[in-house]
């Protein structure tokens, strides 16, 4: 079957990116131990100071590197001493605001360029190295899931239940469940400490919420600090490819990158539908104790899936001023703004979709009078 011209350009980046992503893995692995260990150290350093508060940062080039293999034989290239101290940022970079991830990559590519090869390769390595080091070591490792996309969209974001996972279990949050191992393992009963709607995702560390939108952490502030988390670790991904593209054709970075984007934009989702009832369980509450009547405006949380962020929709339900307030109020600007919302082309399809069902959350919950 012949491809399209947008399929067969896709297909050649794909295999570049690979072979690009092969060579370096390759030089860098041909280099002698005492250089690695110097380029594995230069990377902590680099890969650590990425996501600090500095404006500046130093790395160190070696004194000698592999440069090429040619007929089975290692060439070595010296790099001159004068150019080993590198320095990425500074007072200009404080000045025009450029964060310290642009300007290690900004000083990486003009070493990338420079005539003298053995510099050249030893940034190569360096950023090689750097990137490796934030998607294998800085990033932990999650389980073996497997995602499913919900009608109608790209992202697979729900979690298939695994074939021997128990049904149900009564526990809290907290308590370790114990499984039976099978018999040909030799082991007793083994304790997991997470429950069965939790152990469906990559990092079941940071799952706040099973597949019913239940809480299964003590508070929201929880759920949030598990998202921030989930965000960081997507921005190290983001900062890796940023540094060296070709870290897409890695298999680590594709099995934590495919795990975690699906737990991201699930609980993420969660945490925006849960704050939604809470923000319909505080207008009836504040509706009995008559503390609407001066007017009500609401900022109702969502999630960007994106931007991988959670965003609010501000909108008025009753204008200042002295209004009696009504059920029929919020579910008359709730049909207002989904009609908005279904037309915004500036957030994805499955941004609104998700949007459109909170509103109509909002709708159905102030319906028929309720209050």
């Amino acid at each position: 079957m012949n491809q399209s011209p947008q399929e067969s350009a896709s297909t050649e980046a794909t295999h570049y990116l690979q072979e690009e992503y092969q060579r370096w893995e390759t030089l860098l692995a041909a280099q002698p131990a005492i250089i690695q260990q110097f380029l594995w150290a230069q990377a902590r350093q680099l890969g650590d100071a990425l996501f600090q508060a500095v404006s500046q940062v130093r790395f160190t080039l070696p004194d000698r590197v592999l440069v090429d293999v040619r007929d089975g034989v290692g060439h070595i290239g010296l790099v001159p001493a004068e150019q080993r101290e590198q320095l990425a940022g500074g007072l200009l970079n404080r000045l025009t605001r450029t964060d310290i991830r642009s300007a290690v990559r900004q000083r990486l590519n003009e070493l990338d360029a420079a005539a003298d090869k053995p510099i050249a390769i030893s940034a190569g390595l360096i950023r090689h190295a750097t990137v490796t080091y934030l998607v294998n070591n800085l990033l932990p490792s999650g389980r073996s899931i497997t995602y499913r996309s919900a009608e109608g969209e790209e992202i697979p974001t729900l979690p298939v239940a695994a074939v021997l996972e128990p049904e149900s279990a009564i526990t809290s949050s907290t308590d370790a469940i114990a499984e039976e191992s099978a018999p040909e393992e030799g082991r007793g009963e083994l304790l997991v400490p997470y429950v069965p709607a939790a152990r469906r995702f990559y990092l079941p560390q940071w799952v706040a919420f099973d597949d019913q939108g239940k809480l299964l952490v003590n508070t929201v502030s929880e759920a949030e600090a598990y998202l921030a988390s989930m965000q960081r670790f997507m921005t190290i991904l983001h900062t890796a490819v940023a540094l060296a593209p070709y870290m897409v054709a890695s298999s680590p970075y594709q099995q934590k990158r495919y795990g975690m984007l699906g737990q991201l934009i699930n609980q993420g989702r969660a945490l925006a539908c849960y704050q939604t009832n809470d923000i319909i369980h505080t207008i009836k509450h504040r509706s009995q104790t008559h503390e609407l009547n001066r007017g009500l405006s609401l900022s109702l949380p969502y999630f960007d899936d994106q931007l991988l962020e959670m965003h609010l929709h501000n909108f008025e339900v009753v204008p200042a001023g002295r209004i009696m307030f009504v059920p029929a109020f919020v579910v008359r600007a709730s049909r207002q703004e989904q009609a908005q919302v279904a037309q915004d082309t500036r957030l994805s399809f499955s941004t609104r979709k998700y949007l459109l069902a909170q509103l109509k959350l909002l709708e159905e919950a102030f319906a028929g009078g309720n209050a």
